[in-house]
């Protein structure tokens, strides 16, 4: 007999329904495992438990651990920890936690190396099955996870880090986007080449030299925003300001492509590399 006592009901009920749920769907009987609400506890029952059921059953823990009880511990972390109470700055944070810890992030993939999740919570789990022993599920947490929820307290620290750099960047954007509004564009097309250099066309695909480049940079943009702008390419597309803006890129997901794309939105049309010399061939009000 296993005995797993809680301090708190939710959790209590929160595990059974999650282990008893998955021992239905495999069509065990549900009396292997009782709840005792009065005293928050759960009775596993060893003795005749078959072997796919006994692995099921620590399946179950595992999943309730990583599943549920992880998100409860993001939570707890981003709010004791870190004091951010607000509900949606919750949820931006847990997605960025999400897409690193599923590697969808692969800028962050070296700050996250080496962390096996499921063997060290499944062998943490497995220790208490093989002793056959009653435990507290929250001794169990402080104790036997604490490497684990250090890892987890480190997911939070470094999604925190790249939501604030996310809402610097939206603050950067917008600004421009502002600056943007109040000018009145200086050319109505610009063909903007964005390979191994930068290189700027006007409408008749004639290429603008550096030094008309920077004649045409308003010097307001560079010394009245305290935020860095790129004079090469951001700066003088600004200063222009122009109504269309054909990109031409085999590097689409690039972030000077994604800037460019955020400040300028449906001003910019994105094409491959190749469309340049296609386009240069036909007449302008056929440029795709």
């Amino acid at each position: 007999m296993i005995e797993i006592i809680f301090q708190k009901q939710q959790d209590a009920n929160g595990m059974y329904r999650h282990i008893a749920g998955q021992l239905q769907a495999a069509q065990y009987e549900n009396e292997m495992i009782q709840l005792e609400e009065d005293k928050k506890k759960i009775k596993i029952s060893t003795g005749n438990l078959p072997i796919s059921a006994f692995h099921m059953i620590k399946e179950s823990i595992y999943e309730f651990i990583v599943i549920k009880k992880r998100e409860d511990w993001f939570r707890n972390i981003l709010t004791e920890r870190f004091f951010y109470k607000d509900p949606s700055e919750q949820e931006q944070i847990l997605e960025i936690i999400y897409a690193v810890m599923d590697g969808h992030r692969e800028e962050l993939a070296s700050f996250v190396n080496g962390h096996d999740e499921k063997t060290y919570v499944f062998e943490a789990v497995d220790e208490f099955f093989k002793e056959n022993i009653s435990f507290s599920f929250d001794s169990f947490v402080v104790f036997r996870l604490k490497t684990y929820l250090d890892k987890l307290r480190h997911y939070v620290e470094i999604a925190i880090d790249e939501y604030k750099l996310e809402q610097e960047y939206q603050m950067f954007v917008q600004t421009l986007r502002d600056f943007l509004a109040d000018r009145t564009p200086k050319k109505e097309i610009i063909h903007l080449i964005l390979d191994e250099e930068t290189i700027f066309h006007d409408q008749d695909f004639r290429e603008i030299k550096r030094s008309e480049l920077i004649k045409e940079i308003d010097r307001k943009l560079l010394g009245n925003h305290p935020i860095y702008v790129d004079s090469v390419t951001i700066a003088p597309l600004l200063s222009i300001a122009p109504m269309d803006i054909y990109l031409y890129t085999n590097q689409p997901e690039q972030p000077l492509v994604r800037t460019i794309r955020n400040i300028f939105e449906e001003r910019v049309k994105l094409n491959p590399l190749e469309a340049f010399c296609k386009n240069k061939q036909l007449p302008n009000e056929k440029v795709q």
